[in-house]
């Protein structure tokens, strides 16, 4: 239904991630999760979020993929540090000789394949990427498909093809385009800040790693991006970006920043998946807990979706973001109701269906309450469509 969705517009951003579900305080039916950091034990969630390119409105789903990862067998009691030592550089071995598409790192190829097949030819997807994405075989992926391209941020200080300088040491040393402010939210390690960064850009070959045998081509061109007059206490933002789009304006290069910071999204997403719909509160064996997933999924980006109209858009129309039954569900359950129904009226009906009380109307709606109030419209528009069937 997404990729029908995305084929009205003429480019559409994939936003991608990756999030751990962390399901340990499970002690039975435990099979079928997997390890993670710090001792977790649960499932990887990777969404590919369609996202619209001029204002940053989540569109929908286009992929996800769901797995988890194998226990380890335990290493021997009475094992020698060198012995540990053998073992592990064994496991590295084994490690570098799987087929790229069995390791974790292939979704981010994935994603690109998969997507491009489902979208109109006529639509172009730009998969935008964090440094988990900055592999070569992403680029080197490019060379096959006819209407994908990316934005990815770069993790290593590539060689450059036929260049004595490095592609941080290539960007560092191009004139200053110009400069482009960008709203920065707010996270663990800093507040949130509206940042000036001074842009520089051109085209660059990467170097080609071995692996990918001698033929392959990875042009791209970088914007670079890094912050000036930053407040004092707080990390300067750099930003390394690789595309496959065409960069020779400073609008065109802020137009990459732009869809960039867009990347967020997909962070919202998970975050709603996870406090809104609260995913890791279940305690299913591994297939249930698939299953419902594959639900919840679906209703955290109706969520999302809805809550970036009302933060955008909020006099729109509500048929913009909910159907004809939907609309008469909530205009039957929200006695009086405006003349205009707008998305702000949505969604502060749905959030009454959630719990939410008329008297607290100055505090803000929250996530849960919302995700409470949509359930509970779905099962109403459900009863609605069996009462009328009969």
């Amino acid at each position: 239904m997404t990729a029908e969705s995305v084929s009205l517009h003429p480019v559409v951003l994939c936003v991608g991630d990756t999030t751990y579900l962390d399901y340990g305080g499970i002690l039975a039916k435990r099979d079928g999760y997997g390890p993670q950091g710090n001792g977790g034990n649960g499932l990887l969630l990777h969404s590919g979020l369609a996202v619209e390119p001029d204002q940053g409105q989540p569109l929908g789903l286009l992929w996800q993929k769901l797995w988890h990862r194998q226990h380890r067998a335990q290493p021997p009691e009475d094992e020698t540090p060198a012995q540990k030592q053998q073992r592990r550089a064994q496991a590295r071995k084994v490690q570098r000789a799987r087929p790229f598409d069995e390791k974790e790192s292939y979704r981010w190829v994935e994603a690109m394949t998969t997507v491009e097949p489902q979208v109109s030819p006529s639509t172009r997807v730009i998969h935008v990427f964090d440094r988990e994405g900055d592999i070569a075989e992403v680029f080197e992926q490019l060379n096959g498909l006819s209407h994908t391209g990316v934005v990815v941020r770069a993790a290593h200080n590539r060689a450059l093809e036929q260049d004595p300088h490095r592609l941080w040491e290539k960007l560092e040393a191009q004139t200053i385009a110009g400069y482009h402010e960008v709203e920065l939210c707010e996270t663990k390690k800093r507040k949130a800040r509206t940042a000036k960064l001074a842009i520089r850009f051109c085209p660059v070959q990467l170097r080609s790693p071995v692996r990918l045998g001698e033929d392959s081509q990875l042009q791209v061109v970088a914007v670079y991006a890094h912050e000036v007059d930053c407040p004092e206490g707080e990390e300067p933002v750099s930003w390394m970006l690789l595309t496959s789009e065409p960069v020779t304006t400073l609008e065109q290069a802020q137009t990459i920043l732009r869809w960039y910071t867009y990347r967020w999204r997909v962070e919202d997403y998970h975050k709603i998946l996870k406090s809104g719909c609260q995913v890791e509160r279940y305690r299913l064996a591994a297939e249930g807990m698939k299953s419902l997933l594959g639900f919840l999924s679906v209703v955290a980006a109706d969520l999302l979706r809805l809550t970036y109209w009302q933060r955008t858009q909020p006099e729109s129309p509500a048929a913009s973001v909910l159907n004809s039954i939907q609309i008469q569900v909530l205009k039957a359950k929200s006695s009086p109701f405006p003349k205009s129904l707008t998305i702000a009226w949505a969604v502060e009906a749905i959030a009454r269906l959630g719990g939410y009380l008329e008297h607290r109307r100055k505090t803000p709606i929250g996530i849960q309450v919302l995700w409470r109030g949509w359930a509970k419209l779905h099962d109403l528009v459900e009863g609605w469509q069996l009462a009328n069937q009969t």
